[in-house]
Formats: C-alpha cells, structure tokens, sequence
C-alpha cells in the first residue's frame, strides 16, 4: 500500500495479532520465562461437544455479549457476534467473536474471550489492539466509486464480469487505523479457468484501495491420476439405486460437474454400489477418490480433535469433481461450503489426491476458525496449516496405496518427473518455497511463505537430520545450525489444532503463531516440559524466536509482557534478569525483538546493558514504512558483565503511529 502526500499513515495488509492480558495476573501461556513452570495439566484437554451442546454455547455466549463488551472494554457502539466455542475439561470457555461498529462488520475485529467456569473473564486474544473509533459512518465516495475500482482489479486478474456481485459498508481494521470502508465482492472466472471471488477494501474517505483477496482458495498441481486402491465408501441406496451421499458422515455428497463451472451438477448415482474402474475412462473413478477423500478428512478430525465436519456442527460439505476442461486445480470455496477438483492437462489426471482433498478441506476448516488472512504471513499460516492437516489426513488413513508422508500432492506430480507440490523438511526444494522466516515473508506468495510453517510443524514432528520414514528420505535443515528434537507428529498436531482454535485471529502473523503454539503447548504438557522446550527449539530452527536454552541451542532469557510505547513521547523498557552466567556476555549476544508499530521507521532501539552502557539496535527512518519489527540483532557485549538486569529501550520519535513491545529475548550461546 503507498501513503499519501501528507504522509497519512498507512500499514502493510496484515496486522500483527496482539496478545493482551486483560486481568493484571494474567500471563501469557507462551512466556518462556515470565510465568512460574507450570506441569501439563489434564484440565486443559478440550471435550468434545455435541453438535447441539456447541449450538447451546453460542447461543449463551451471544445472550451475555453485552456484558461480554462491556467486560472486555468495548465502546459503545462495539458489539459481539458469537462465532465458535471451544470448551476444556476444566470448564474454561474459548469463545470466538465477530465484532460490529455502530452496525457495521469489523473486519479484522475478531477476537477469542477465554473465561473461567466461574464466568470470570481471564484473556483476551485480539486480531488487532487498535481502538475502534471512527467520526462517522457516512462514506465521503460512492459505492459505485468502490464498485467500479473493484471490477477494474478483477478484469486485471482475467475476471470477465462488468459489475461486482455486491459492495458493503464496513470497519476496515486489519491493519492501520480503523477507518470506514467498502467491501466489495466481484465473482466471474480468473484467467485460468478458477472461480473468481475478488474482495477489494476500498478506503470511503479517500477512495485508497486498502487491500484485497481471493475468496477462493486454491493448491496447483499437475500430473498423474491419484489412485487410493480399493476402498469402502458409505454411499446411499433409494429402491436400486445408490448415490455418493455418506449419511455417516454429515450427508457429504459427491457431484458430477461434466466440465461446466457452476452449480452443483449431477449427484453421482447409478443402480451398482461399485464406483468406477481405476482410470479415467469411468468418470466415477474421480468421483470415488472425491468422496474417499472427504470421508478420511472427516474422520480425521473427528478422531484426532474430536471435531465433527468442517463447521464443528455435524453437517458436511460436498464435492464437485469434473470441474471445467483441462482445469489444473482444486479448490475450496466459502461460499458454496463446497470442494471441486478440476481434471488435470488433457482431462487425464484429475486433482483427487486425498492429501489434496484434506488440504482444501482444511481451508474451511481455518475459516470457521481463526480465519486467517489469506495474504501476507497470515496467509502464509493459512497455506501451512492446510499442508499440516493434509499430512494429518494422509497418515491417519494408513492406506497402503498412498502412505503418509511428509510431501505435498506428491501423487498429481506437477513437473511430470515424480516430484511433489511441496517438501515439509525442506520447503526450499520445490524452487520457490522459503525454509525459513525473514522479514520480506509477508510479500512472498502464500504457497510460499507458508514454507517456514511447513518446516517448523516437520521439524516439531520428526526432528532435524536425516532419516527415512514410510520409505521417503527427508534430511531436514535449521536455520541455526543447531539440532531439534521431534516430539511425534501426533503431539505437533494437538498443539496446532490448539493454538488455531483457541490463540490464532485472522491477523496472526508468524510471531504470534509462536506465541500462540507455545500457548496451546503450555496448556497441553506444561511449560516444563521437553513438548514446550521442543515447540521454542522448532521455531528457532525456522529463524522465528530463540531457542529454550536446551539442546546446545544456548540459553535464553525473555520477556514477554506487552509494553505500550506512547505516540512521540518518551522512551520505555522492558526487563529481562540475566543470572546463573559466569564472567561477561559474548560477542554474539543475540537480541531477539518483535515489536508491534505501525510505520516502524519511527522507532529507535537500544539494548541497555546492567551497568548503564547502550547498545543501538535501529535507528530513526522516516521513509521506513513498513509494519512491525522482527529481527535478531547480534551484539558485541563482550565488555558486559553477563548478570545483571538487561533493558530493551524503544521509543517513538514521530506522531501518528502506536504499538507495543509484544516480546524479546536475550540469547547466549
């Protein structure tokens, strides 16, 4: 995005998810040093909900949302909308919200509410700390203004459409300041054939487009025809005829699209329950896979996190295969709770992989959770945590002909050679995938920035080096040098379903997914245990935060409780208490800081050292505009006393811009 003349501030797409504790005694679960160790704790175990015992929550949670605002510190004009609700065994509610100003959608307002079985609030997990105010809800442009812009972006991206499909008034507070905006939505197709869902945020003040996204959400491939074998499929059976309708699993139902694009097609059916012939001369072959595909998704969930269908309410979605000709892709869309599989180059090789079908599965399933953005490292996240679950599905359905692994779309073979969409171990290999986090992710392709999440989850799963499992060879590296030990990948699965469900917003950004895993870690095995130390030696190993001073990985020390730092006012600190060292620190001191600001440029840092001494980490900029500070420094600190209390000094030399100190660290090696 660009800034005006008159240097009207703006941020890039994605805002960095604050953590805020909203009780004085509240600590986040992450801190690695901050809290007291605490042993894993079986009343953290989340239950398993009905269907209608999750329904009767939110139907709770929206009766007392005025009370919930007000609680929370909410304007006025600020009301709840009850999203999801996660419920542990200790009684503590995990409630998902949407927010509305002066009835308008937030977008970028959503937040998690964690409350006691006493009914007393304890955290609050917000997709941004912004304060949500604006002077009015009267839009300075017209909606055909925004309309018009929207269609101009969509013809850009191949969309044939004239008009858009509807524009609405919102909030816009995804990032920047919160402004009034117009959310418009235009439809067609993209010039490759995929379904176009093109959502533009217009600033209605300014008429300045604010940020923009597909609705649908794609993984590419090409190749060879997926065959699962011979498996059982629950079908429907009406008189002699049988259709793909899987009565056990939500009614999830299997349709024929015969090449066209829209609608629902024809429901597979025929008077034989045997479906298909292992080519693609029957066209049930694809729809088999399809529905195979959906039934190992759903029952990976279910068994996995207890999680009944993609909405957690025990309806299923349905497929489409045969989508379109020659359509290199699959896709899930939102909008019609529907996943479709196009049938590959020459309508030889459809898209039905089953790690496939679980990826694009799990879009739905990030969307009725933390909703992740799909731009930016929040959509990077987004990417990631569809190849987690992917893998997920691939392992837990044990089928001989295609055994798990740790490869993305391995069976589409895009490049024609054997080789897959993506490597978890070492993401690097697919030519574009990034292994590690640095700070220009958020500007990479979401396929690819999801790479360091990818990274992070194999090397939580199976550790550094090189091994051989089910048969593949992976050797996978860390971005430090230093080894990590997995801790299985079913643990690594449990602490990312935790953390989207209950920590990650639609703005999270790879900070605060280490915030937030280390969080569910926490809660799940304790913060003393090797699982906690494993999630903080995994990220280190993706350059995202130090290591837990475990593993030759060195020793850390960190804080990490929020520190508001005032618009162009004074400087403030952050402490961390350094003992247990002998003689002076090293020569590569490492200074992890992850700071939450708008324009950045505005910021001067220095590390303090106990004796007094300054160490300048970032100086002023005035033409850095760029979100957020993430980064490791490294330090010359080798005539500094080790012990002692350490400082992290931030201040703020120019007006218009807010944020806060969300965590830092010292490591030594």
């Amino acid at each position: 995005m660009r800034s005006n003349s008159s240097r009207r501030r703006t941020s890039h797409i994605v805002a960095v998810a604050g953590v805020t504790a909203l009780l004085a005694a509240a600590v986040q679960a992450g801190a690695a040093s901050a809290a007291p160790a605490a042993q894993a704790d079986p009343s953290h175990a989340a239950v398993k909900l009905t269907p209608s015992q999750r329904a009767e929550l939110i139907r709770d949670a929206d009766t007392a949302r005025a009370q919930t605002a007000r609680d929370i510190g909410l304007g006025a004009k600020e009301k709840l909308v009850a999203r999801d609700v996660v419920k542990d065994a200790d009684g503590t509610l995990h409630t998902r919200y949407e927010r509305t100003y002066d009835g308008l959608p937030v977008l970028g307002g959503d937040l998690i509410v964690d409350t006691a079985r006493s009914g007393a609030t304890t955290h609050v997990v917000k997709a941004t700390n912004a304060a949500i105010k604006v002077s009015d809800v009267t839009p300075d442009i017209t909606r055909a203004a925004a309309e018009k812009q929207a269609v101009q972006r969509a013809k850009a991206l191949g969309s044939t459409k004239a008009a858009a499909d509807s524009a609405r008034k919102v909030i816009w507070a995804a990032s920047g300041k919160p402004v009034l905006a117009y959310e418009t939505v235009v439809g067609g197709l993209q010039d490759d054939g995929t379904p176009n869902q093109l959502h533009v945020i217009t600033d209605a003040a300014t008429g300045e487009k604010l940020y923009e996204y597909q609705g649908i959400e794609t993984a590419t491939g090409t190749g060879n025809t997926q065959y699962s074998g011979t498996v059982s499929l629950t079908t429907t059976q009406s008189g002699s005829t049988y259709t793909l309708n899987d009565g056990d699993r939500g009614g999830h139902k299997t349709y024929n699209l015969n090449h066209g694009t829209s609608g629902t097609g024809t429901l597979f059916s025929q008077t034989s329950n045997t479906w298909g012939n292992g080519t693609t001369s029957n066209a049930a072959t694809a729809g088999a896979d399809a529905h195979y595909g959906a039934a190992e998704t759903w029952d990976f969930y279910k068994s996995t996190f207890g999680r009944t269908g993609i909405k957690n309410n025990g309806v299923g979605a349905y497929s489409r295969v045969h989508y379109g000709n020659s359509y290199v892709n699959a896709f899930w869309d939102d909008s019609c709770f529907c996943m479709t599989y196009g049938d590959g180059s020459g309508n030889q090789d459809p898209l039905t992989a089953m790690d496939v079908a679980g990826h694009e599965m799990s879009h739905g399933v990030t969307s009725n959770t933390a909703g992740l953005n799909y731009t930016g490292e929040s959509g990077g996240l987004n990417e990631a945590t569809s190849d987690i679950f992917g893998t997920g599905v691939e392992f837990y359905a044990k089928n001989s002909s295609d055994q798990g692994d740790y490869l993305i779309g391995e069976k589409i073979d895009i490049n024609g050679d054997g080789t897959p969409l993506r490597y978890m171990d070492k993401p690097s290999k697919d030519g574009a995938s990034k292994d590690n986090w640095y700070s220009g992710i958020g500007g990479v392709d979401v396929h690819y920035s999801s790479g360091p999440a990818n990274h992070f989850f194999y090397l939580l799963s199976e550790g550094s080096g090189a091994k051989v499992i089910n048969g593949v060879s992976y050797n996978s590296p860390t971005a430090d040098g230093l080894p990590v030990t997995g801790i299985g990948r079913d643990k690594a699965l449990q602490i990312w379903y935790r953390a989207l469900t209950t920590k990650f917003t639609s703005t999270t950004n790879y900070a605060a997914a280490r915030t937030g895993t280390l969080a569910a870690a926490g809660e799940l095995y304790g913060t003393t245990s090797a699982e906690y130390k494993a999630v903080q030696d995994a990220w280190a190993g993706v350059a995202v935060g130090s290591r837990s001073g475990g593993g030759g990985g060195g020793t850390s020390f960190e804080n990490t409780t929020n520190v508001s730092i005032p618009d162009n006012g004074a400087a403030v600190t952050s402490s961390v208490t350094v003992s247990g060292r002998s003689g002076n620190a090293p020569s590569n001191l490492q200074v992890s800081v992850d700071i939450v600001h708008t324009w950045r440029g505005d910021l001067v840092i220095d590390l303090v050292a106990p004796d007094g001494s300054t160490y300048r980490l970032k100086n002023f900029s005035g033409s850095d505009s760029a979100d957020n500070v993430q980064q490791t420094y490294t330090v010359n600190a080798s005539s500094e006393t080790a012990n002692g209390t350490w400082k992290l000094r931030v201040q703020d030399q120019a007006a218009q811009d807010t944020g806060y100190i969300d965590s830092w660290a010292l490591t030594f090696p």
